[in-house]
């Protein structure tokens, strides 16, 4: 049984498509739906009819919002697939994708070249070690040019990339590609969707002998052997090229770069191909690492059907027909339906009620999964973007995934006040399924704020408010979402203490605080001598350390990137009880915050530019304005691409300015970079109207 279990997951592919906004990404997904049958017409973005993007923000819009999951046959080979988000602001979904699939597919635009997106996927998809393949698309646009997207992949990408494709035809007369390998052209005549295979054209025949023996060296570079063969004179035959090229790409040694112009169907069976002979099977994967619950202890789970169940949670969706769905990625083992599953982090077993294929929002309900399965589970209520479901027997915790903080905010309030309750709760489920939107009330104003990456996160997660829940709230002003932190160390007592008649309250704790590196957060320690501070009173001291520290000292907003050390206390044998420690924690840790010389710091953003060379000078003043810096500028044509960071708080509504100063012909893409000291006078101005607007807890 494993045996023929191995067998069909060495023809299975688990890959995510990837690239920066208009690229052509979900055509090209739907192109592959159509083309290999799982569709029968190809949806258009421009027309709001896709498989994919089947949000109604994502048909309006024409961007990709939610991954989405399906899979497909070709050459007997089934592929699961994910469709990822262009835009930096719904990074979360790139970020939980990536950690789920096994070889990712990067397409470009053949006149845009890299972008942004396209940098930061490359840079997660590095330290994730997955194989890939580039695509470069739309090569039958004006201005498409694949040698200078080559240029721009291996120099802002990777040495690794090698053109195994090379176009026939520029611009509108883009028809078909050379297979290097092959040594014959693909062409596709009057909108076919197959091609006609032909000698290669007797003019690009010079061109493509030299890119074929470039294609040929780097191969055969990775392989010992076959260089023995090419230093000796024998070519390799396609097969082995190919077979050669599969290992160089697993291994991160090589990165075959395609052609197409994926919405007239040209370049498609070429990409599909390659995804089945250059991207991994799950048998070619690593085995997942992840430690035993509680303990420090590695394992490793193989993909194998056999083996202990390993699943990794990278999706919470809220369906309104089937309820709340938990997407996994299966590393391991095999479960069926109403089997049970555990979740070590909160530490509960559950049922699994349905199992469902997911094809976009379609769902096809199966009796089982097993490794190298992607699926949605009803019925596991317990589980959280990053969880490990396992088999309690064998339990395992994979590595958390990493997602970017929120930086930017809105205050939501209902119009009607019956609708409050409703307002929360609607929050709540859209935060539970975006990790990186997250809400609060806010405890001095009663005021719900929600928080995301960035005015385009917060306004489509607005608007889902009212198309999926039928609630308009009324919104402030985007806000940002500044932070607190010390700039020396200092130490303060916390006492409370407080008696009435009968038993009384007492609680003491002496505390210092500290700076630490930017992004470290806050780390607690316990130094006080166990002799003279009971440690059933160390835990409600840290939890009011905490929850003094999330809602700021000087100005409301959350303290980071700080220390704070609990060196001893003192407590009363009858009137000490855990409640008092917390708020002694609390009170303690304010004034030391206080005496520590606190600052507020501001989110930095990575700006990325485009714009003609003629409004440069008229771009760069302008960001200089917004206390922004130039990092860089290059050339791509008549095109300037300037690379910069600017403040957040000076950025917003920055579309409509940028659009006024280049005449409508000026695009750009923010990044949160750091958190970085507000200036003196900023900060006073902040602090005061804080304290104004009764943000700032006085306890």
């Amino acid at each position: 049984m494993t045996t023929n279990k191995q067998k069909n997951l060495d023809r299975v592919r688990i890959i995510g498509v990837f690239a920066h906004v208009d690229a052509g990404k979900t055509t090209t997904s739907e192109a592959i739906l159509y083309h290999t049958g799982r569709i029968h017409r190809a949806g258009s973005v421009d027309d709001g009819n896709t498989q994919l993007d089947y949000l109604a923000q994502e048909r309006e819009r024409g961007i990709t919002i939610t991954s989405a999951a399906t899979a497909c046959h070709w050459r007997d080979h089934r592929i699961n697939l994910i469709d990822t988000p262009g835009h930096i602001d719904f990074s979360a979904e790139v970020v939980r994708s990536i950690r789920v699939i096994d070889g990712a597919v990067l397409i470009l635009c053949g006149v845009s070249g890299v972008e942004p997106q396209t940098e930061a996927v490359w840079l997660h998809a590095e330290r994730e070690r997955l194989p890939r393949i580039l695509l470069i698309n739309k090569l039958d646009r004006t201005g498409a040019d694949f040698e200078r997207v080559m240029s721009q992949v291996q120099e802002q990408l990777t040495p690794k990339a090698i053109a195994v494709h090379l176009p026939i035809g520029h611009e509108d007369s883009f028809v078909g590609l050379i297979d290097l390998i092959a040594e014959q052209a693909l062409v596709w005549y009057n909108g076919a969707e197959r091609p006609i295979v032909e000698p290669i054209p007797a003019a690009l025949q010079e061109q493509a002998a030299r890119a074929r023996e470039a294609l040929v060296d780097a191969i055969c570079e990775t392989d010992d052997d076959l260089l023995t063969q090419w230093l000796e004179g024998e070519t390799p035959d396609p097969a082995t090229l190919r077979r050669a090229l599969r290992r160089a790409t697993l291994d991160g040694k090589l990165v075959p770069v395609l052609a197409a112009a994926t919405r007239n169907q040209m370049g498609l069976e070429p990409l599909l191909d390659a995804i089945v002979d250059y991207l991994p099977a799950p048998t070619d994967m690593r085995p997942v690492l992840g430690v035993v619950p509680g303990t420090e202890e590695i394992v490793e789970r193989s993909d194998d059907p056999a083996a202990p169940l390993c699943a990794s949670v990278f999706k919470i969706v809220s369906d309104p027909h089937v309820g709340h769905l938990t997407w996994v990625r299966v590393f391991s083992g095999y479960l069926g339906v109403r089997d049970a599953v555990y979740n070590p982090r909160a530490g509960v077993e559950e049922r699994v009620g349905r199992i469902y294929r997911m094809h976009g929002n379609e769902r096809e309900q199966v009796d089982h999964l097993a490794a190298g399965d992607v699926v949605a589970l009803v019925g596991i209520k317990s589980a959280a973007t990053g969880d490990t479901l396992c088999d309690a027997d064998f339990p395992i915790v994979l590595e958390r995934y990493i997602f970017p903080a929120p930086v930017i905010a809105v205050a939501l309030k209902a119009k009607l006040v019956d609708e409050r309750e409703k307002l929360s709760q609607a929050v709540a489920r859209l935060c539970s399924e975006d990790p990186t939107l997250s809400s609060q009330i806010d405890p001095e104003t009663n005021e719900l704020t929600l928080a995301g990456l960035g005015e385009l996160h917060l306004e489509v997660t607005v608007d889902r408010l009212r198309t999926e829940f039928g609630i308009i709230p009324q919104i402030s002003q985007p806000q940002v979402s500044y932070r607190e932190t010390v700039q020396r160390a200092a130490e303060a007592v916390g006492r409370y203490k407080k008696q009435s008649g009968g038993r009384g309250h007492f609680a003491e704790v002496v505390l210092r605080v500290e700076p630490l590196d930017p992004g470290t957060g806050v780390v607690f320690e316990n130094l006080a001598p166990p002799a003279d501070f009971p440690t059933d009173f160390v835990k409600p001291t840290e939890q009011g350390v905490r929850s003094a520290l999330e809602r700021g000292v000087v100005a409301g907003y959350p303290v980071t990137d700080i220390r704070v050390t609990l060196l001893d206390g003192k407590y009363h044998q009858v009137d000490s009880a855990a409640m008092d420690f917390e708020i002694a924690g609390s009170m303690g840790v304010r004034e030391a915050v206080r005496r520590a010389a606190p600052i507020l710091l501001e989110p930095i953003m990575i700006v990325e530019m485009n714009v003609n060379e003629e409004y440069l000078g008229a771009v760069v003043a302008d960001l200089g304005r917004r206390r922004g810096s130039v990092q860089g500028i290059r050339m791509r044509d008549s095109v300037r691409n300037i690379k910069g960071k600017v403040p957040l708080s000076e950025t917003f509504g920055y579309a409509t300015n940028l659009r006024s100063l280049t005449s409508g012909r000026g695009t750009f893409s923010l990044e949160f970079d750091q958190y970085h000291a507000l200036p003196e006078a900023l900060a006073l101005e902040t602090i005061r109207q804080r304290h104004e607007a009764g943000k700032v807890s006085v306890r």
